[in-house]
């Protein structure tokens, strides 16, 4: 906790949710959640779910026909926030799924906000036990004009 934010015991149990993929019926299934933001309290004290902001498997192909394009549009333009997506991709083998921790940090949000959030970031990961990959993007740009998904194979 370098930065002496906190973490929300919400952040933490939508984690465990996000991680474990096993389900019992289909109505679970739409439940689980693909994307979610988090933010930081209104002091600045701790991490918690940005009320909102998240993408329900159940709402893909009814209110959501893209999940991807939907979490980039979730995204602020003018603060800092950190993300868990879902994703799906394949490699030449096998399709997979991986959980990506994404720290946003636009050119837009305040120097305060980027220093709280990347000095933050590590308690956080802390707390988020098991395989995470890792993303830190810092511009929308690259994200719309790349033909690029969520570059997961090319991470390390």
């Amino acid at each position: 906790m370098a930065s002496g934010v906190a973490v929300c015991d919400k952040v933490i149990k939508t984690f465990n949710d996000m991680k474990v993929r096993k389900t019992s019926t289909t109505e679970d299934m739409k439940k689980r959640k693909k994307a979610i933001l988090f933010c930081l309290s209104p002091d600045k004290k701790t991490i918690i779910l940005e009320e909102g902001k998240e993408i329900l498997v159940g709402d893909i192909g009814t209110t959501v026909d893209d999940p991807y394009k939907t979490f980039v549009k979730m995204l602020p333009l003018d603060d800092c926030r950190y993300a868990l997506y879902d994703a799906c991709y394949e490699t030449n083998e096998t399709k997979k799924e991986d959980l990506v921790f994404i720290l946003w940090c636009p050119d837009n949000a305040s120097l305060k906000s980027k220093m709280i959030y990347a000095s933050s970031k590590d308690a956080l990961k802390k707390k988020m036990t098991g395989e995470l990959l890792l993303l830190m993007d810092y511009t929308l740009k690259h994200w719309i004009k790349s033909s690029h998904r969520l570059c997961i194979v090319c991470l390390p």
